[in-house]
């Protein structure tokens, strides 16, 4: 008999079939990150809405934007831009949760306000599972 210098057929199926479950495993573990990163960002952008807000009512004489374009034209924000999923933020005043000031928050994937997928600030502490619906 002569020695070959390859692998068997059984060496390369097994070591395929540990890398599919090894890639399995990695995307299973990932799945949820890039929705998470988008909570996330929303939650950031709504502090810098809330900081920018609080700005223009000091320079206002406390009186809160009537929309967020008005931060936009009074030079507080440079552009306007949507949330993570395209959707433009929403803002109340007064709002719905801070009866006597205002309140942001993103409709979240399905664009739908009121749903269970909004983001809010006031919604993260509410919630015992993860905010990504």
């Amino acid at each position: 008999m002569s020695e070959s210098s390859g692998f068997t057929l059984i060496e390369l199926i097994l070591v395929t079939v540990i890398i599919g479950i090894l890639a399995g495993m990695v995307t299973l573990t990932f799945r949820g990150a890039a929705e998470d990163a988008r909570v996330k960002a929303v939650l950031g952008d709504i502090k810098s809405f809330e900081t920018a807000i609080e700005y223009y009512a000091l320079k206002n004489q406390d009186r809160y934007p009537t929309t967020l374009k008005e931060l936009e034209t009074a030079g507080i924000l440079r552009e306007l831009m949507p949330d993570p999923w395209g959707n433009p933020y929403v803002y109340l005043v007064p709002g719905t949760y801070h009866k006597n000031s205002y309140d942001v928050f993103s409709s979240g994937k399905d664009g739908q306000v009121g749903s269970a997928d909004d983001v809010a600030s006031w919604l993260v502490n509410q919630k015992t599972e993860p905010v990504v619906p």
